[in-house]
């Protein structure tokens, strides 16, 4: 804003990467430029600037302030004990010594002298003529210069002092007012708050003085004695300077902005409205006052009696609120506690307000805290931090088990109980709340010695998170029990009777149904019992009414379990065997079926009170937030009185949509389950049960077993499990369902090709000026069905119109957007257009041309063919509208062209009769009768010709013009019109030939056209728009049909143009807009590309640049032509490697991509408020007008374009949070020149960064340094420099600098970053984005019809989450994108508008969500940010907003740009990462909330779209093993042989059907359903058809398989151990090979490991097993699985560019080899070494609990089966089946274990001192091992299957036994066995390194695998015409053919 762009700085060079923070940069030159300064010399900075800004105009003063500059720097750190400071100082002295020669040569007067003539100098000729100034540009420069001057004094005064020289009076006059201005004169941010600045554009307008002059109303406050009053002072003068500027003009523009709204005439108030100062109030305060309520507290906002203090009061009560807020820190993620911190100062505000006396003290009240500088930063704010700090130290950056540490949530909700109160206020630093577990206090010898008082350590409060999987039944019990139910009733009712539904009637059946109730009882007991075994560590701070609720709960439940047998059993008069069983404990007494009646109906009570409660929302949603006491009682049961969830019951309508959806789904689910899955399986397993089988093949434990149970359950188990899973797959297909129809109807699709657009373009202008422009009168909406189905908008039917003008100046902006990115040409540029001025002479609409492109060429050729036939070419004019609009035009335009052009009165009585005479026949509809068209093609080359030579407009032509118009006259009147004209009767010359002989002299000739408006004058932009666009009418012969040619243009314009058809709110006016902010955390990803890095080759010799040419090979194309240049040339300036840069980073996924994507709102807002203000005059001169005299107006402060920026500033501001923008800046780092340049750029932009300084101590004892830590915000200071000649250095400023308590990221690094830099967002609104994201032009003009959503309510309360759609832009190359790009984009389309409505509970995805901000500001922030229970932050926001009664709606007519991973490695990194996520939610305390807060229904939506989607991928893998693990029993036992003629084992159709449905998840088509539908609504569903076949062409399955296995793994594994992490999946392009070492890093145990096991499995069960042997159900069965170990074992093979190539595959064997045998050690990566990885890979098995370890072990147990099933199936043993033959393989297993243990021992010990001894041990080892083969071959009869057995069956005993010793790894560490195990282990790594590269080595014998290979990977390029070949291939092949060529 205060600048504008200067001229680029070249490129860095190459710096030496800084690893440590606050480092200086490089020793040398470089390491002095004024920003790479160590920290703890910060002071030092704006010298050095200074130094830098002079040197040109006066070097020896640059020296002399360098020089101080040094001196200042030795002052600040005397003993260079601060990071890089010595090595700054050396720097600096080198570089003094050389510029001291330098500089003084010449030197003619002293260094004083030198000083005060530069300062007098500097003051009069630059000072003094920019105060005379007024734009805001030089009201940056004055404030530069000001601070300039001041440096330059403080310089002048040293140098004076050494030389023992006086300043003269002169100087010191003019530093007086240089330092007053000084004070005045600071960085602003939005609003120059200083007196002198009243005539800035933003302070003229009304809203802005009325907030400012309220603010500034300081009657009758009370100040401190000693207070010296200031200028403009205002009521916020409190607490951290930067704090109070930061938040003054946060509430101002808050204020400003609510208050436009509250009235019709904008530019008559006042003074402030009290209704804006009322809503903006009520919002801060809501949350303060529901916490007030219900902890039965006052709130301590006491307004006075006398009307006109009640302002001054609100507004002191909301400036200490945003206050306390802005200077909370860490605090903000706790919003309860900062309810306490503000309850306490506003009542202290209040007292000292209304002057009351303190009874202890007999004096006026004061702050507990104040009268001190930082004082509420260091005694209350840093208390709490330092608490939040200890217990995140003591998490172990989030390893340690979350039971045992405080995250933020805990601490928050120390705040919603009264005992929080017991904190005090000053608080009491022995509070319980601040104290440590005694444990830890020892431990902790950083700190002081403290006294032990952990046992007063409050501990978790309301909630512990404990990995179990408990918790995904204890939070959604309900469900569970449900459908536990269901199929227990099921399953009777199968069981008994004939088995259909009917049988239920019957009596006996009926009574076996309703033993549900009694298992309803006992899961009633479990879910108490696991509430109190899971909340036992948060005992401490619960409170009495909850631990007593939970012991009734429990006591009541274990009644029941009681009593619902017993009196179930005397229902009976003749009891079945369980009934009798029960009877026989309580005695036979009388049967009495009414007393079990009763009791169902007792137990059944508050079941049916919730049912009426949940028929009437709104009477719960009252009972809920009622405080009283006996409603609190009575809800007090069904759930604990909680601060969050309540009230959160939808509407009545809504209420029933989701109720409807569900139990359509319900009761699908149910009969397919039934009919399909229980049914068919209760005979066959009746069967199984009556027959006996009493020989086994193996040693059997039971066999007296009645009934063959464990048949039975091997059987039943998958389907159970099939029953409990298939409800995901019913949500696919109802969503699918509804979500097409939702689609549907929100008219998605409806214009989704060019062709759509052009049948619909001409209600285009009628939908912009509808959608986008603010309605002057309200008409009546149309509602009802039709209104739905059909959308019509008014057409424009002229040029003349504001309408028109208003749709030229948008539609333009967008198409010019399109040509700026290169995604269109110059020439489709100018087809796209419309004219930007309105032409006076045409009343009619002016289409683009590329609707009338080649259309008069043909209307000329069927004017020519039509022989007069009047009714026929009418017809055909009539049947295209377009060119019907192309002939009304050219002809309009010929009219005015040819009038403008001809001068001569003649001629223009001429010109006049001919077009006189073909409007009459126009009007008479007889043209083509009585005219001769067919001449028409002469006259229209003439017209040509005529326009080429008015487009160049040369004054040579002008002859040339005359006779073309003389030749266009005559084909006119001899030709054309058959009538002879009465004024062409005199057309001689001169018309006196004839008369007499003599000859006229040449100057009285008159020459026929002599008189002509050539070359035209003025040559207007207007004219040469039109000129242009008559030229592209007349000569574009081809059709435009494919303009825009580029995919990504069309389909932007296509949804735009669509989205215009939907339903969105009206667009306000700028003025009267909500205003929002948009704020992007920023790491340490690219920023802009570096010339380097572009050309950089990789391995194949492949740079990003040429990849990205060969990817958008038009856009470069259309980028060579934009900078006019070739590809050679771009080397040559450093502009166009600027531009070059730019061109790659905005194809990347680039903050530079992201910030010009944002930064389209801000041009967005600016001509939408042109389009608002601009008188008719300037609209119809258009807003290309205003911006070629930008330099002009920025100027005038009162200019049109002055005021738009004004608005804009006002309502739209960005802020990147680049974390780490201050390190970067102090080393040198090119990212923090590319972000300056960012800022440079866009002077709107805003850039946030935490600022770590080292501060030096004042005690000299200890020569300490220590940090202190500041969130600062920065903008581009005005680049001008004294000297205009000068190259200038931009340069940041600081505007605001506000201290923090401590460092800033305590939990997860993003919403940390995000929550530092939220105190410099303004606005109600607050969009976040994300760093991998993009805008588009078309989409920010609707950003504020969506902002108007948030005054709509959305069902029973106002949305304060507004979901946006995303465009996913990275699915355009290889196939994995292009699968990611359609699954992603399935979930945030149909996905999330199924989730918002009907089902109500769509949450927070990540970006772009809108927030409504003082909503969440005011409630914990926009995301959660504990460390690794909150790792997927973002769905947190929406979990919190839900709680706390916000609604989340979904809007689909604007959409942004997402870029997503597009490798597989990268992809499985994230969803490793989401899986880890979701683990974690599984166990989060608002889940738990979630899954009992909701009613039933939409606590079924709730899980089966969150956690409930990752349980089912979980089980869809279980199934598997269940399966296989159930065959692996049966074929062993031998139970499938005595059974193996039985249909249910061998033709077990139930059994299909649920490995049929676990295949339907596992190979995508849950995916693939919704991802079909949405591109059959969005794209046509012939196209979705062709889409699938595709997909399966390209083995979607095969990566949907895969991604099911990562899913799982990761799922899994952190719900038992843990071990979640943030993975940095990078943003980079990914066509490169991996390495085969790298993928078995990554995919090991997550897949390969499971591959194995399952193909091991399924060669056990292939070998030994009888059943489905040549039968096609075999096939069937376990091809799946085949599929899925074929998948999860060479996926990542398959999906590897160059996978398959020969010379990779031997490089990668290399590779591999070298990383299994490095040894492992402190500081070696695990990319560098197997041992290093391995003890990585285990890492989470450390801080596993003992829960985690036994299952661990329990799980492994599963590998000994396999040897004890198998060791009876050997040929030496099939005749016995003693016990002892698995013992006796125990010894085979123990003695190998011991010769390898030998053998290492040996090799350690003996191998150098006594080698021979060694090799012949060796060599004895193995004769031994081979005689024994042989014998055990001889004797007992031993089969090469034996040997395959035994491998099959010892190999997973040997894991078995290693994932067990990794369990209890400290054990065998004691034991001293550790180096065996990782021997072993090794050893296995090896052998399934081999197993899995062999099958790989092989294919890659064979070339066509590669082409397959390659093919397959990228038919997306293929399919575009892209050279991937030489893509993978790279350079190297045109490379060797260049060097062959040379060497020729």
């Amino acid at each position: 804003m205060a600048s504008r762009r200067g001229p680029d700085q070249q490129p860095p060079g190459p710096q030496r990467r800084i690893m440590r923070t606050q480092t200086a940069g490089n020793i040398g030159e470089a390491m002095l430029d004024s920003e790479v300064v160590p920290s703890s010399l910060v002071e030092i900075a704006p010298i050095l600037r200074v130094a830098n800004e002079v040197e040109a105009r006066n070097p020896r003063v640059a020296y002399l302030c360098r020089f101080y500059a040094f001196e200042k720097a030795h002052r600040l750190d005397p003993t260079s004990s601060g990071r890089g400071v010595r090595q700054f100082k050396t720097a600096l002295l080198q570089r003094l010594e050389r510029e001291n020669e330098t500089t003084l040569v010449g030197k003619q007067k002293s260094d004083a002298r030198e000083m005060q003539n530069f300062y007098r100098l500097y003051y009069e000729q630059y000072i003094k003529k920019l105060q005379s100034a007024a734009d805001k540009a030089d009201r940056a420069q004055l404030t530069k210069a000001y601070q300039t001057a001041a440096v330059l004094f403080e310089v002048l005064k040293a140098v004076n002092l050494s030389e023992s020289v006086e300043v003269s009076d002169e100087i010191l006059e003019a530093h007086t007012e240089v330092a007053e201005k000084t004070q005045i004169y600071v960085p602003y941010n939005i609003l120059p708050l200083d007196p002198d600045s009243a005539n800035q554009a933003i302070m003229k307008y009304p809203e802005i003085q009325a907030s400012v002059s309220a603010l500034r109303n300081i009657r009758g406050l009370p100040w401190p004695k000693n207070h010296e009053k200031k200028v403009n002072e205002d009521i916020l003068d409190w607490l951290q300077r930067d704090n109070v500027a930061n938040q003054r003009e946060h509430l101002i523009l808050l204020l400003a902005n609510v208050h436009i709204r509250q009235l019709p005439k904008p530019d008559q108030q006042p003074k402030l409205d009290d209704r804006a100062l009322t809503e903006v109030m009520k919002k801060l305060f809501k949350n303060y006052t529901k916490w007030c309520k219900f902890l039965g507290r006052k709130r301590s906002l006491w307004l006075p009696t006398i009307q006109q203090e009640v302002q001054q009061r609100k507004l002191l009560y909301m400036g200490l609120y945003l206050l306390i807020w802005g200077e909370a820190a860490n605090l903000r993620f706790m919003p309860e506690c900062l309810c306490y911190i503000y309850h306490h100062m506003a009542f202290e505000l209040y007292g000292m307000l209304a002057g009351n006396v303190s009874p202890m003290t007999g004096e006026f009240i004061k702050p507990a805290y104040g009268g001190e500088d930082e004082a509420f930063l260091r005694k209350v704010v840093t208390p709490i931090y330092e608490t939040i700090a200890k217990e995140a130290r003591r998490s172990k950056g989030g390893k340690y088990k979350h039971s045992d540490w405080r995250n933020y949530d805990d601490l928050n909700e120390y705040f919603w109980s009264v005992d929080c109160f017991k904190l005090g206020w000053p608080m009491r630093a022995d509070a319980d709340f601040f104290s440590q577990p005694p444990e830890k206090l020892q431990v902790d010898k950083s700190e002081d010695r403290k006294p032990i008082t952990g046992d007063r350590w409050t501990g978790k409060i309301n909630f512990v998170e404990i990995r179990s999987f408990w918790h995904i039944f204890r939070s959604f019990d309900r469900m569970w029990s449900f459908f536990i139910l269901c199929l227990q009733a099921m399953i009777i009712i199968a069981w008994n009777g004939n088995g259909d539904l009917s049988s239920i009637s019957e009596g006996d059946t009926f009574k076996k149904v309703l033993s549900i109730f009694i298992t309803a009882a006992i899961l009633k007991l479990a879910q108490a019992v696991l509430d109190i075994m899971l909340s036992w560590k948060a005992r401490r701070m619960m409170s009495y009414h909850v631990k007593l609720r939970y012991i009734l709960k429990a006591i009541s439940a274990a009644v029941w379990v009681i009593v619902m047998p017993v009196t179930y059993a005397y229902s009976w008069k003749n009891p079945p065997g369980f009934a009798q069983t029960i009877r026989s404990w309580f005695g036979n007494g009388s049967s009495s079926p009414s007393l079990f009646i009763l009791a169902v109906f007792i137990y059944l009570s508050p079941n049916i009170l919730n049912v009426l409660l949940f028929l009437f929302p709104i009477v719960r949603r009252y009972l809920e937030r009622s405080n009283y006491k006996i409603v609190t009682l009575m809800m007090w049961w069904s759930q604990p009185r909680l601060y969050v969830g309540r009230g959160m019951h939808e509407s009545s309508v809504s209420l029933f949509k989701y109720t409807m959806f569900w139990v359509l789904l319900i009761v699908a689910k149910l009969a397919f389950s039934f009919y399909i899955e229980i049914k068919p399986l209760v005979v066959p397993t009746k069967e199984i049960m009556e027959v006996p089988i009493h020989t086994f093949k193996w040693h059997e434990f039971f066999p007296r077993a009645k009934n063959n149970i464990g048949v039975v359950v091997a059987l039943w188990a998958p389907i159970i499990l099939v029953y409990f899973m298939d409800t995901q797959i019913w949500y696919a297909i109802f969503s699918t369902i509804f979500g097409g129809i939702y689609g549907a109807f929100r008219r998605l699709g409806e214009i989704r090709t060019l062709e759509m657009l052009r049948s619909r373009f001409q209600s285009l202008p009628g939908a912009f000026n509808d959608r986008l422009i603010p309605k002057t009168e309200d008409k009546p909406k149309k509602k009802g069905l039709k209104a739905t189905l059909s959308r019509k908008f008014d057409e424009i039917p002229s040029n003349k119109g504001k309408e028109a003008a208003r749709f030229a100046q948008l539609w333009n902006k967008i198409i010019t957007s399109f040509r700026e990115e290169d995604l269109i040409s110059n020439r489709e540029r100018n087809l796209l257009l419309v004219p930007y001025w309105a032409d006076p002479d045409l009343d009619l609409i002016q289409w683009p041309p590329f609707l009338l492109a080649s259309k008069i060429p043909i209307a000329v050729d069927m004017a020519k063919d039509c022989n007069r036939k009047d009714r026929e070419l009418k017809k055909k004019l009539d049947a295209d509208n377009y060119m019907k609009c192309a002939v009304r035009e050219c002809y309009a335009s010929c009219k005015s062209i040819i009038n403008n052009l001809v001068q001569g009165d003649r001629e223009k009585v001429v010109i006049n009769d001919i077009f006189t005479k073909v409007d009459e026949h126009i009007e008479k509809d007889d043209l083509i009768k009585e005219l001769n068209m067919s001449d028409l093609p002469s006259l229209y080359e003439q017209f040509v010709e005529l326009i080429e030579c008015l487009s160049r407009n040369n004054k040579d032509e002008k002859d040339r013009v005359v006779i073309i118009l003389l030749n266009m006259l005559e084909v006119m009147t001899r030709d054309i019109m058959e009538d002879p004209l009465p004024s062409l009767l005199d057309s001689n010359h001169g018309g006196s030939y004839g008369k007499h002989e003599g000859m006229t002299p040449l100057d009285q000739q008159y020459q026929y056209f002599g008189a002509l408006n050539f070359p035209v004058q003025p040559e207007t932009e207007a004219w040469k728009e039109k000129i242009r666009r008559l030229s592209l009418l007349l000569t574009v012969k081809e059709s435009a049909m494919d303009v825009p040619s580029n995919l990504e243009a069309r389909r932007r314009i296509s949804f735009f143009s669509n989205s215009l058809f939907m339903d969105m709110p009206a667009a306000p006016k700028v003025r009267n807009m909500l205003s929002y902010s948009v704020l992007t955390p920023y790491y340490t990803e690219a920023v802009l590309f570096s010339i380097n890095a572009l050309e950089l080759e990789n391995e194949d010799g492949v740079s990003i640049l040429f990849y990205l040419q060969k990817i958008f090979p038009d856009e470069w194309t259309n980028f060579l032509e934009r900078v006019n240049s070739s590809e050679e040339e771009l080397r040559g300036t450093g502009e166009l490697q600027e531009e070059l840069r730019l061109w790659a980073s905005y194809r990347g996924q680039t903050l530079t991509k992201t910030v010009r994507g944002m930064m389209y709102y801000r041009k967005a807002l600016e001509l939408q408020a042109f389009l608002d203000m601009a008188k008719d005059k300037d609209l119809m001169k258009g807003y290309k007008d205003v911006e070629s005299n930008i330099e002009e107006d920025s100027k005038n402060e009162r200019s049109l374009w002055a005021q738009c920026q004004a608005i804009a500033d006002m309502k739209f501001t960005y802020v990147v949070s680049c974390q780490q923008y201050g390190i970067h800046k102090r080393s040198g780092d090119a990212r923090a020149k590319d972000i300056l340049r960012l800022m440079t750029t866009y002077p709107s932009l805003r850039v946030a960064y935490i600022d770590e300084v080292e501060v030096t101590s004042n005690d000299k004892s200890k020569k300490t340094i220590q940090k202190v830590y500041y969130s600062v915000l920065v903008k581009a200071a005005s680049p001008k420099s004294i000297d205009s000649s000068n190259p200038v250095q931009n340069l940041d400023e600081v505007i605001y600098k506000i201290k923090l308590p401590g460092p800033a990221i305590l939990g997860e690094g993003k919403p940390e970053n995000q929550n530092h830099a939220i105190i410099f967002t303004r606005g109600e609104g607050l969009q976040t984005i994300d760093m991998n994201q993009d805008n588009y032009m078309e989409e920010a003009f609707k950003m504020r019809n969506l902002l108007e959503e948030f005054l709509k309510t959305h069902g029973v309360r106002p949305p304060t989450i507004l979901g946006l759609r995303e465009h996913i832009f990275t699915g355009s190359v290889s196939s994995l994108a292009w699968f990611m790009s359609n699954q992603e984009t399935s979930f945030v389309t149909i996905g999330q508008r199924l989730l918002a409505n009907p089902l109500k509970v769509r949450f927070h995805y990540g970006h772009p969500d809108v927030f409504d901000r003082l909503f969440h500001l005011t409630r914990g922030g926009v995301s959660k940010a504990s460390k690794i229970i909150n790792l997927s932050e973002d769905i947190f926001a929406g979990f919190n907003s839900t709680l706390r009664e916000g609604n989340v709606t979904h809007h689909e007519y604007i959409q942004v740009g997402k870029g997503r991973d597009v490798g597989l490695n990268q992809i499985s990194m994230f969803e490793a990462k989401i899986a880890n996520g979701n683990g974690e939610q599984t166990i989060s305390r608002d889940i738990y909330r979630l899954g009992h807060r909701f009613d039933f229904f939409r606590m079924l939506s709730c899980y089966f779209t969150t956690t409930g989607f990752y349980f089912s991928t979980l089980i869809t893998v279980l199934i598997v093993y269940i399966f296989l693990y159930g065959r692996l029993y049966l074929v062993l036992s031998g139970l499938e042989e005595g059974l193996s003629n039985h249909p249910a084992i061998r033709d077990n159709k139930p059994l299909q059907v649920a490995l049929a449905s676990q295949s339907f998840v596992q190979i995508g088509l849950l995916m693939a359903l919704p991802m079909m539908m949405e591109i059959g609504l969005e794209r046509g569903f012939r196209n979705a058809l062709i889409d699938f076949i595709l997909m399966q062409l390209q083995l979607a399955p095969v990566f949907f398989t895969f991604s099911l296995g990562t899913r799982t793994h990761y799922y899994g594994r952190t719900l038992l151990h843990g071990g979640a992490e943030y993975r940095s999946t990078g943003r980079g392009f990914v066509v490169f090979h991996a390495k085969f070492a790298d993928n078995y890093r990554l995919y090991s145990r997550s897949h390969f490991v499971k591959g194995i096991e399952l193909m091991i499995l399924l060669l056990v069960y292939h070998i030994f097993g009888h059943s489905y042997r040549g039968v096609v159900a075999y096939v069937f069965i376990t091809i799946s699985i085949w599929f899925m170990v074929g998948t999860w074992l060479f996926a990542p093979f398959l999906f590897n560019p160059s996978g398959f190539e020969w010379q990779k595959i031997l490089d990668d064997w290399t590779d591999w080899n070298k990383w299994i045998s490095n040894r492992g050690g402190i500081g070696v990566l695990p990319e560098k070494s197997w041992e290093s990885w391995w003890d990585k890979e285990h890492d989470h098995l450390r801080y596993s609990g003992m829960r985690g370890r036994i299952t661990e072990i329990v799980l492994s147990v599963r590998f000994f089966i396999y040897q004890y099933g198998l060791v009876y199936h050997l040929n030496i043993t099939k005749n016995t089946q003693n016990f002892l033959v698995y013992g006796a393989s125990w010894v085979v297993i123990l003695l190998i274990l011991f010769v390898m243990k030998a053998v290492s021992v040996g090799r350690r010990r003996f191998s150098a001192n006594f080698q021979l001894v060694f090799r012949m041990i060796k060599g004895l080892i193995f004769i031994t091992f081979i005689a024994i083969l042989i014998t055990l071959i001889a004797v007992p009869g031993m089969t090469f299957r034996d040997i395959i057995v035994c491998i099959l069956a010892f190999m997973p005993t040997g894991w078995g036994m290693l994932l067990i010793a990794q369990a209890c790894k400290p054990v065998v560490v004691r034991a001293g066995l550790w180096s065996s195990v990782k021997t072993l282990a090794r050893g296995y790594e090896i052998v399934m390194g081999l197993l899995l590269f062999i099958p790989v080595a092989f294919l890659a014998w064979f070339p066509f695998v590669s082409e397959f290979q390659t093919r397959m990977l990228f038919n997306q390029a293929f399919s575009r015409g892209l050279q991937i070949s030489r893509i993978l291939g790279g350079q190297r092949k045109d490379r060797a053919d260049h060097t062959s060529r040379n060497k020729e």
